[in-house]
């Protein structure tokens, strides 16, 4: 592999134009595509097979037009008064009005047959009976059907929808219109992102001591950024993709494009600063060094992100494929476009003043904190072992009570619609309100009919149930074998109450499923996210077992070891936990939420952890790579117990320290995003970075290798005639370029005899 990647890095680097001219035309022939296809994202997060979504797809087949999306608009008056006032009746009648007369809006009247009741009604002085008042008149629920589910709702229909409704506040009617979350449209990235470009581009900037060697990284990941997504949205027609999806590329692509890069920029300065060599020699051999761990490293996160295929969860396995199709473009410039790059800048990569600065005294003294550090960490050993997994297994322990479930408007910042929406509804009605279920009642005897006076007696003992606010029949389908019904809990959307009642609701030896004979099934937007929690708890535990077994035989063949991936493996655990710990007290409990910014603490996004448990472990392994496999070089090359940890730390702390703060910095950007999900992910990522890092690799990993020594390296015989020798080191490589050089020497002098 290396002296494959030397070869390419050679050719790059000796005609870059042919590598510059291809990206173009790739970058090119992306955007044709994006401009023809155009960008379609959604924010519908399903999966097949869950019980919610059984009910919502037999709906849609039977009677489509009961599962339409909804949305909801409130109206409050101000404090004390009352919304149906002939004065504020007739602005809101008007606006309801506007509102029924927008494409794929559901007009009730109209369906009952009452051609002009709407008309008549908007100029009445009593609120119209689509508005549901609260007992003290101040607070107004009107829910607005559509003729298709929310993510085929054009953004412009929404749009006027708000308008229309906002109509209503003008002349100093007193009126307060709040659209519902369904309504409003945030961006999941903002400007915010920009932050940790910046921090990379000043941390490069001091790794690499120059602005060209510091913008080159920068380059090369934007580009591959650019191109990963485009290519995304250009699939997206063909392909449901998510809101999430494309941040989530964002920042891994910027990540680990940033990174790879940096490694072998950093690899090839150091090759000329300190051996000597041309900028052309020490690029080659700088793609085919630290080219080969990038490839693994960038190998390893693409199968993790892979490895949530086997999940079969859908919209997962849509951002797993674009993340991992991310991390794959980067990985592909930084061996081909970087080199070629590297070619046009030639010799300027390392400025005359840092070549006079490269005295032994100076990078003696570079290197004299990562000298002492390591050494106290190799003396003091067994006391670090043993507090990291102190410190780390006490910061796991929330972990416990980590509650998953997908973030709503009761989470929102107290400033926003959605968040005032969601209070004034529970307030004025009961917080339930924001959390409706809807049944789905049929007879276990197909040749049993639902009658109206079944479907009453059912609601009525519905009505009975300890948690349930309202029941109400919506309608009995034509053939009389089908009953939908209406449910209102007592308590919110991911309350613990409304998970146990919707398991109630479903239990078919319940006694109301027993008096009545019948199943009933339960969907809804709230019913659909208690699926998709449960059942992505339930599959967390495989997709960590695929996780450990992918990591042990990943790095069993990179190391050749059988300790190495042990440990890895193990601190890669370690570090997890305790990154959904700090998490879980983070976002559930509300800690350090003024500084995250948001307002109130609610449930982990269900997707987050094993989504982030790919990405984490992929990166986590980069970091492993590139730190361990110094150790085993200096191995190789013949330093022995402790002082192959110390030489090894040596080489390659500095870089894997930068790449880990420019990791950090890019998730910590998305941190910031008012968008609750990203923030989530983005503070997950960042922290599991810093703990992975600065913890483990930094600290736990050269402790534990001083305990085992040159045992570290132990494998048996007979599995190391059967592995294959991946040479990530480039042992092979440098064999055969001294060989080349000690030929051509010899030939030289035979030539001057």
């Amino acid at each position: 592999m290396s002296t494959f990647l030397y070869k390419v890095g050679k050719s790059a680097y000796n005609k870059p134009w042919y590598f510059i001219v291809s990206w173009i035309a790739i970058l090119g022939i992306v955007l044709a595509l994006f401009g023809a296809n155009g960008m379609h994202v959604s924010s519908e997060m399903k999966i097949k097979g869950t019980e919610a979504q059984k009910v919502l797809d037999q709906l849609v087949q039977e009677l489509p037009q009961a599962t339409g999306g909804e949305a909801r608009v409130v109206f409050t008056a101000p404090k004390g008064e009352r919304l149906d006032t002939p004065e504020r009746s007739a602005l809101i009648n008007k606006a309801i009005h506007d509102v029924y007369n927008l494409d794929y809006v559901v007009n009730p009247a109209e369906l009952a047959g009452e051609t002009g009741a709407s008309e008549t009604a908007a100029a009445a002085e009593t609120l119209m009976p689509d508005v549901t008042l609260s007992s003290d008149g101040n607070v107004g629920l009107y829910q607005i059907h559509f003729t298709v589910q929310d993510e085929s709702i054009p953004k412009s229909i929404k749009d006027s929808v708000v308008n229309a409704v906002t109509s209503a506040q003008q002349n100093d009617s007193g009126i307060t219109a709040l659209p519902g979350d369904t309504l409003i449209s945030e961006s999941s990235t903002t400007l915010t992102e920009a932050i940790g470009l910046v921090v990379a581009a000043i941390v490069l900037l001091v790794t690499l001591g120059s602005v060209v060697a510091a913008g080159l990284p920068l380059l090369t990941a934007i580009l591959g950024v650019g191109i990963s997504l485009l290519g995304a949205f250009a699939f997206s027609k063909f392909i449901p993709m998510n809101g999430s999806t494309p941040a989530l590329a964002l920042m891994v692509g910027l990540a680990v494009g940033i990174d790879y890069s940096l490694f072998i920029v950093n690899r090839q300065r150091r090759m000329i600063l300190e051996q000597g060599l041309s900028a052309r020699e020490a690029a080659s051999r700088a793609v085919g060094t630290a080219g080969s761990a990038v490839f693994f490293a960038g190998l390893t996160v693409i199968c993790a992100l892979c490895g949530l295929l086997v999940i079969g969860i859908e919209f997962l396995s849509t951002m797993a494929l674009v993340a991992a199709a991310s991390v794959l473009v980067n990985v592909l410039i930084a061996l081909t476009l970087l080199p070629a790059l590297l070619g046009l800048v030639g010799e300027r990569i390392c400025s005359k003043k840092a070549r006079m600065k490269n005295s032994n005294h100076a990078n003696k003294a570079r290197h004299g904190v990562a000298n002492r550090w390591v050494k106290g960490t190799v003396k003091y050993r067994w006391l670090i072992i043993i507090g990291t997994i102190a410190v780390l297994g006490a910061t796991a322990i929330p972990v416990v009570k980590m509650n998953l479930g997908m973030p709503s408007s009761a989470t929102a910042n107290l400033d926003t619609e959605a968040r005032q929406s969601y209070d004034a509804i529970s307030s004025g009605f009961g917080e339930g309100f924001n959390g409706p279920l809807l049944l789905v009642a049929e007879p276990k005897d197909s040749s049993n009919k639902v009658t109206s006076e079944m479907l009453n007696n059912l609601v009525v003992d519905l009505q009975k149930h300890e948690n349930v606010s309202l029941a109400t029949p919506v309608l009995i389908n034509k053939t009389e074998d089908l009953a939908i019904i209406s449910l209102i809990p007592k308590t919110g959307p991911t309350d613990k109450e409304t998970k146990n009642l919707v398991q109630d609701l479903r239990d078919s030896d319940s006694s109301m499923a027993k008096t009545y004979d019948m199943t009933i099934g339960v969907t809804g937007f709230t019913a659909i996210n208690i699926d998709m929690s449960s059942k992505l708890a339930q599959v967390f535990p495989l997709y960590v077992g695929i996780i450990v077994i992918l990591s042990l035989i990943i790095l069993l063949l990179v190391f050749r070891s059988i300790m190495v991936p042990i440990k890895a493996t193990i601190g890669f655990l370690l570090s997890i936990l305790a990154t959904f710990g700090i998490s879980t007290a983070v976002f559930q409990w509300g800690w350090l939420h003024s500084l995250l910014g948001f307002d109130t603490g609610g449930p982990m996004l269900s997707f987050m952890p094993i989504m982030v448990t790919g990405i984490l472990y992929g990166l986590a392994m980069d970091y492993q790579v590139f730190l361990v496999s110094s150790m085993r070089e200096a191995y190789v090359h013949g330093h022995r117990g402790r002082d192959s940890v110390v030489h090894g730390y040596g080489q390659s702390s500095r870089v894997v320290v930068a790449a880990a703060v420019i990791m950090v910095s890019v998730f910590a950007g998305f941190a910031l995003s008012p968008d609750i999900n990203i923030k989530q992910i983005g503070f997950t990522l960042a922290i599991g970075i810093l703990i992975d890092a600065f913890i483990i690799r930094m600290a736990l990993v050269p402790a534990v290798m001083a305990v085992f020594g040159d045992k570290a390296w132990h494998l048996p015989k007979w599995l190391d005639r059967i592995l294959p020798n991946l040479d990530v080191e480039g042992d092979k490589l440098l064999s055969e370029l001294k060989a080349k050089e000690n030929g051509d020497d010899m030939q030289k002098a035979l030539q001057v005899s």
